[in-house]
């Protein structure tokens, strides 16, 4: 499927993989869930699943986003993340002081691929994440 993604797309139960690269070399590995479901004025984002660091025992990991019509990403909070570009592409984040560049890519949709490159005084990774449909 070629085009624009629209919100409608994301909904449901997918599998995901996430590299964490820190700029130590330092490597983490999240393996769980991702699932869209719907919420009002939008779609309510969940992950879970089980994050592997080095030198540490393997534990439970879960973030939540509300994702909006327009592809606009908020915390839980109500605090704006960033706007997912629908054909695929760049966004960013500014988390004072530390900037987060990410990019969305859509070509092997339904399967796709979100990476961020993390710097900043008190952060520096790189992440990438796979999404498959479950």
């Amino acid at each position: 499927m070629s085009g624009a993604r629209v919100l409608a797309d994301f909904r449901g139960l997918w599998h995901l993989r996430r590299e964490i690269v820190q700029q130590d070399g330092t490597q983490a590995q999240f393996l769980g869930t991702a699932e869209w479901r719907p919420k009002a004025n939008g779609l309510l984002y969940s992950e879970e699943g089980q994050l592997s660091m080095p030198g540490s025992p393997v534990m439970r990991a879960e973030r939540r986003y509300v994702w909006r019509e327009d592809l606009s990403v908020f915390f839980e909070d109500g605090r704006f993340f960033h706007r997912v570009p629908a054909e695929g592409g760049e966004t960013e984040h500014w988390c004072d002081p530390d900037t987060y560049k990410g990019r969305y890519d859509f070509k092997d949709w339904p399967c796709f691929e979100v990476s961020w490159h993390v710097t900043g005084p008190h952060k520096a990774y790189h992440s990438r994440s796979l999404y498959e449909r479950r």
